[in-house]
């Protein structure tokens, strides 16, 4: 019945990740493949005892369908969550909307915005779940060269003027970016681009998405305000996440914007999911209430800070002394964006970490248009301290294997 698929079906790719997913539980494997939370950072016990409370006092709500904007109350506790941490005003709980993880939330974005002739700005490398998400409804994407301070606000610019001399200023729908620690890059945008991207977004009255699911990580450096409190609401749309803070297993994603966006993107929900689950909405909920979210992350932070320098500090002892070889540093996230000399293929090197017992994610992975093949992505989160010192040998053992082979080097 294959011919009976629709167009966005025909579409549809595997994501690399989660096949890797399937093979980090073989033995002796080492995995810098998904962006995977630790899972003793998880607070378990604080809430085991909120579950049960829940389950029993308030299974009225709990086990029950929800509302499709989401939990009331959890709603208005990530408002003052949100005022606590970056001083954003102004916001109702009409304001939000809760979704099933981040990823629901980019589908809702494709969803309401993208037509087949949409046009669409993202990153180079771009991350996997919004290449996923927005190019099963346009293919229009226009690609932002990342630097370290974020993407080239020069080439937005540029391709904005050209796009409007060609009179199709209307079809560009959104800036897609991530601000904090990029996903692959890892890299920030910085303070004075988040301005200028403002402005530029005002000049030409594009909106911005901004996705943030790793901000709350940082392990240097000072925060910067978001996007979102620079350009307000009728110009940004905020994504977060309890992912990366909290538990991944939660699924649960924040969207916060302009009413009239937010309604529409229920609308769309409602036709996917109806709601999300009611159960684990409210589990944070009383988590907000009862717990310092922000000061319980504290030994998280501390705990990625140890494996991020370590990592980068393989990376240095085993590819220092390598010509061509160069890696992001992040100031926090998950991941290291890990770069090769031009020929080598990270993803034909895939089989060979699978056989040497290393995973990595290849760069073609963060890419619309099959490049970024010399790339890969490193997490660093999920490895034990001294897995990721065997794991950085075994992945120089599969690079001079390669490259060897290849008479790269």
């Amino acid at each position: 019945m294959t011919e009976k698929f629709s167009k966005i079906a025909l579409r549809m790719k595997s994501n690399v990740i989660r096949e890797l997913l399937k093979v980090t539980s073989n033995p002796g494997m080492i995995s810098f493949g998904g962006g995977v939370p630790d899972p003793d950072t998880f607070p378990r016990s604080e809430m085991a005892e909120i579950s049960k409370e829940i389950l029993e006092k308030e299974y009225k709500f709990t086990l029950q369908y929800g509302q499709t904007e989401g939990d009331p109350i959890l709603r208005e506790e990530y408002i003052s969550l949100l005022n606590r941490e970056y001083g954003i005003e102004g916001l109702t709980i009409d304001n939000l909307l809760v979704t099933v993880g981040s990823q629901s939330a980019l589908d809702l974005v494709g969803k309401i915005f993208l037509d087949d002739d949409s046009i669409y700005f993202v990153s180079k490398p771009v991350y996997l779940g919004a290449a996923s998400a927005f190019s099963l409804r346009s293919n229009g994407y226009v690609y932002m060269t990342l630097q370290e301070d974020g993407v080239d606000l020069d080439i937005v610019e540029d391709k904005l003027k050209e796009i409007e001399t060609r009179g199709e200023l209307d079809k560009v729908k959104f800036i897609y970016t991530i601000s904090n620690f990029h996903n692959p890059g890892g890299v920030t945008m910085s303070y004075e681009k988040r301005k200028r991207l403002v402005e530029i977004a005002e000049k030409y009255d594009v909106l911005i998405v901004e996705d943030d699911p790793y901000g709350d990580l940082r392990y240097e450096g000072e925060a910067i305000d978001p996007i979102f409190k620079i350009g307000g609401q009728e110009r940004v749309l905020l994504l977060r996440t309890f992912s990366k803070i909290l538990s991944p297993g939660l699924r649960l994603g924040i969207v916060i914007g302009n009413k009239n966006i937010i309604r529409k993107m229920v609308m769309a929900k409602q036709a996917s999911d109806l709601c999300t689950p009611s159960l684990t909405q409210r589990l944070a909920a009383r988590y907000l209430q009862r717990h310092n979210l922000l000061a319980q992350i504290k030994p998280t932070i501390a705990l990625y800070r140890e494996k991020k320098d370590l990592m980068l500090t393989e990376l240095d002892r085993n590819f220092g002394d390598m010509n061509g070889f160069y890696w992001t540093k992040p100031e926090g996230g998950l991941f290291i964006w890990f770069t090769l000399p031009e020929g080598f293929d990270t993803g034909e090197m895939l089989e060979l970490g699978k056989a040497e017992n290393i995973l990595f994610v290849p760069g073609q992975a963060f890419s619309l248009d099959n490049t970024c093949r010399n790339s890969m992505r490193l997490s660093f989160c999920l490895p034990p301290k001294e897995d990721i010192i065997e794991g950085v040998k075994r992945l120089k053992k599969v690079i001079v294997e390669y490259g060897k082979e290849k008479k790269l080097l």
